[in-house]
């Protein structure tokens, strides 16, 4: 069966799939603000593969074990984590620590962008963490705003629980060459207006996010007092609710 019939078959099951729980899950949104206008990093989604082909998307990805044993450059900040231990189901804070690091990784996995700090001794760091070590970096979180919660709706295979981060361009220490090819999962980068023709088809939630996102920065600097939207599914149609609220 090819990738495209594979896709419109699971989509057709997803309706009437057995429950599963979301899982865990960090996005980053990167915003270059050097400009006129703010303008935000995307991929672009090989064609060949079976989800969302040729989309251009966020990086981010499922929170791993390792996640919360990562040392960091510095610690998310007390009004993040508050922001993250809203709502339901409740999480721990060294969740919240790892759903923030989670973004970090795999923003640097798919982009090769890496967000951290120097540090003054070097720290081992294996698997998906090396480039930081190589680089003498630490990840660093503090600099991350939550922008939004989401959950998939019920019935698909895959369900995820996703926490929309953002951060400034400046906070970008590291590139690793060689990420970005034409048989990698992203074969391009490109930064883009909020609302320009590369996010026409972006997933609805997506879209839902980058208005949160774009009335946020109509505002001024971001703050972490700002109300955070909650997205999800309830007698088969979405809400937005505010996190705390």
């Amino acid at each position: 069966m090819s990738d495209a019939a594979t896709a419109v078959k699971e989509e057709k099951e997803a309706d009437h799939h057995p429950y599963f729980r979301p899982r865990d899950a960090a996005t980053l949104i990167l915003i270059d603000r050097s400009g006129a206008k703010p303008k935000v990093l995307v991929g672009k989604r090989h064609d060949k593969v079976v989800f969302m082909p040729g989309k251009y998307v966020f990086p981010g990805g499922r929170v791993d074990k390792s996640d919360n044993r990562i040392p960091v450059a510095a610690p998310i900040s007390p009004e993040l984590e508050a922001n993250l231990l809203k709502g339901s189901p409740k999480i721990a804070p060294s969740r919240a620590r790892a759903l923030a690091v989670a973004a970090i990784r795999e923003a640097c996995e798919e982009t090769g962008l890496c967000l951290g700090c120097k540090v003054d001794k070097p720290v081992k760091l294996d698997g998906a963490w090396k480039p930081f070590a190589e680089a003498g970096l630490l990840p660093d979180p503090s600099s991350l705003f939550l922008i939004a919660r989401a959950i998939t709706p019920p019935g698909r295979v895959r369900r995820f629980d996703t926490r929309f981060f953002t951060a400034d361009a400046s906070a970008i220490a590291h590139r690793v060459e060689g990420v970005i090819h034409a048989d990698a999962e992203l074969v391009e980068l490109v930064w883009v207006e909020i609302g320009s023709q590369p996010l026409a088809d972006a997933h609805a939630m997506t879209k839902n996010v980058l208005a949160e996102l774009e009335r946020r920065l109509a505002t001024g600097p971001l703050r972490h007092d700002a109300p955070v939207p909650f997205f999800h599914f309830y007698g088969g149609k979405m809400q937005k609710d505010v996190l705390g609220v």
